[in-house]
């Protein structure tokens, strides 16, 4: 561990990049038809795919405290974003499968690119 990793904001800003897949991560689990009407009818198994992708974020979101697991679990968050994105994409083009002021919906996209950035800075030693 450097001195970098040591100052109190890379945990605060660690804390914050995690909450976000510690909270959606379970409620994937708990009321997954809220995720599956995002999903593009291009893609099989949507039930399946949103029980696993709220299982990777609960995992990511844990293991990026866990200083053996991370390097790996930062790497493992941005694959699952890339991953989902074509979700928000399908959600920008069907504003209606989940009611909000449009720019919400178009700022979700660039907000992607955001947090691969964010989870980028936890992939170095």
């Amino acid at each position: 561990m450097n001195f970098f990793n040591q100052l109190p904001w890379y945990t605060i800003g660690k804390v914050i990049f995690a909450a976000p897949f510690l909270i959606s991560g379970p409620t994937h689990l708990i009321r997954p038809q809220l995720f599956m009407k995002i999903m593009p009818p291009y893609l099989p198994w949507h039930y399946q795919l949103v029980i696993i992708s709220g299982i990777f974020e609960i995992i990511g979101g844990v293991c990026l405290f866990i200083p053996s697991l991370s390097h790996a679990a930062a790497w493992g968050l941005i694959a699952l974003l890339i991953a989902i994105f074509p979700a928000n994409i399908y959600l920008y083009q069907h504003q209606e499968l989940l009611p909000a002021p449009p720019i919400l919906h178009l700022l979700r996209l660039p907000l992607q690119g955001v947090l691969i950035a964010w989870a980028y800075a936890y992939t170095r030693t």
